[in-house]
């Protein structure tokens, strides 16, 4: 498991239009690893994990993710590195006009599956892993906000990613259900997929502790080298 990585960057520099956010970042995250990122707003959290999914070109210093080469990324390129990346967002960004199991169909059907049969397997495998394999036929606004996010795992978990980056995937949540997830987002690490959690939620991180990459001052501290 350990030395085994899946994102890594040397040198590198990540700016947000013209201005640089992080300064000198050299990180690697292996597979299976659970990591927090934290920081303030407009600390870089948000760029690092555009860079990592190829919505922020690197453009200086160098980045690998699941193989894929940040500094030379190619746009025809992206589409495949997002289909090793599963991406939780704070707001769920569910389609509302369409079933539980037509959100995770649309996501499918565009990331280049097309056997029917196999969609309807892995969409009762993946709400399976969730919890929540009674809901395919459901509404987004006939669920719980807790629910909501356990379906924008699901479809995270889609394609079987070997990275999850979950952005903020509490921050809408009551405590209690923030526990839930947290819990669920461990489970999945410890099969073997690298996840980067940013939060701003002290009260889940001091909880469930784990590695840290902290943000601030244009730089990012990583727990394990202030050891």
């Amino acid at each position: 498991m350990m030395n085994d990585p899946v994102i890594e960057f040397k040198d590198a520099t990540i700016f947000q239009g013209n201005v640089s956010v992080i300064n000198n970042l050299t990180l690697k995250l292996d597979k299976g690893e659970f990591v927090y990122l934290l920081g303030k707003t407009g600390s870089g959290k948000t760029s690092l994990l555009k860079t990592i999914y190829g919505d922020i070109e690197l453009k200086q210093g160098t980045g690998e993710v699941s193989g894929f080469k940040l500094h030379s990324l190619k746009r025809k390129e992206i589409p495949y590195l997002r289909r090793k990346l599963g991406i939780v967002f704070q707001d769920f960004q569910l389609l509302s006009d369409r079933t539980v199991f037509e959100n995770l169909r649309f996501v499918m059907k565009a990331t280049g599956w097309n056997d029917e049969t196999k969609i309807k397997s892995r969409i009762k495998d993946v709400l399976s892993k969730v919890g929540l394999e009674s809901k395919e036929q459901v509404m987004p606004f006939q669920l719980s906000g807790g629910e909501q996010q356990r379906i924008s795992i699901a479809r995270a978990l889609i394609n079987n990613p070997e990275i999850i980056l979950a952005d903020e995937p509490t921050g809408n949540l009551d405590p209690e259900t923030s526990e839930e997830i947290m819990k669920l987002l461990l489970d999945i690490s410890k099969q073997g997929r690298c996840i980067l959690f940013a939060t701003h939620d002290l009260l889940l991180y001091s909880k469930f502790p784990a590695r840290t990459l902290l943000c601030e001052n244009n730089q990012i501290a990583d727990s394990t080298s202030l050891q």
